[in-house]
């Protein structure tokens, strides 16, 4: 048995990252779903978290939270609010992939991210509809993206996040050497129930969990 209940880690952790900026992915309003997706895009760079969120507040500051504000600023425009927020190491293929997912959402699914949602046949499908909006949107951001939907959208549900994984494993959740990601995510969802937790945000947990692996990681690496 794990020392703290996944309840407790949420607590102590925090639950999702979108929670954390304030969106609010329950809402009807798919604009939030765009904000959500925007971080993801930040977060899903090999950058701090630190800077990934410093630079979204950056967009928020200046109203760039849509499709259409994103294609309105242009590259140059995206490109000076990525390094306001200290993004300049990617700053450049970011501005890119934001304009070019910008497009194709605005030319494919009148700029809204529920529609390709509604669009897609499943959760694979969806996924592969998320990471074709743009060159460089791969299986990082499409989880990390997808993650914190799970509840919201019914066609969300990404494999378990490997941060996830090994954090769950390092606290008791998982036994070691038993439980492969794909078996994992149903044994988690059992243990989220069985603390008489919400089912809809499961993707708390999972959240708090991947913060965990985070600090894992850097354990190890100093």
């Amino acid at each position: 048995m794990s020392r703290i209940t996944p309840g407790e880690l949420v607590e102590r952790n925090g639950g999702r990252y979108a929670s954390a900026l304030g969106i609010d992915l329950a809402s009807s309003d798919s604009a939030e779903r765009f904000k959500w997706f925007l971080a993801a895009v930040l977060y899903g760079t090999r950058i701090s978290g630190v800077l990934a969120t410093r630079t979204w507040h950056e967009f928020a500051a200046r109203g760039v939270l849509s499709p259409d504000r994103i294609a309105a600023t242009g590259w140059s425009g995206l490109v000076f609010i990525l390094d306001a927020g200290g993004y300049v190491r990617y700053d450049y293929k970011t501005a890119t992939k934001l304009l070019e997912a910008s497009a194709s959402l605005l030319n494919d699914y009148g700029g809204s991210l529920d529609a390709l949602h509604d669009a897609a046949t499943g959760p694979r499908d969806l996924e592969s509809r998320i990471k074709t909006l743009a060159k460089g949107i791969g299986d990082v951001t499409a989880g990390i993206f997808l993650r914190e939907l799970r509840g919201y959208w019914n066609k969300a549900e990404p494999m378990l996040s490997p941060l996830a994984f090994r954090a769950a494993t390092a606290l008791g959740y998982l036994r070691r050497g038993t439980l492969d990601p794909v078996r994992a995510l149903p044994r988690l969802r059992q243990q989220w129930a069985a603390d008489e937790q919400p089912p809809g945000s499961f993707a708390d947990f999972e959240s708090a969990l991947v913060r965990e692996g985070l600090r894992l990681r850097r354990r190890h690496t100093l």
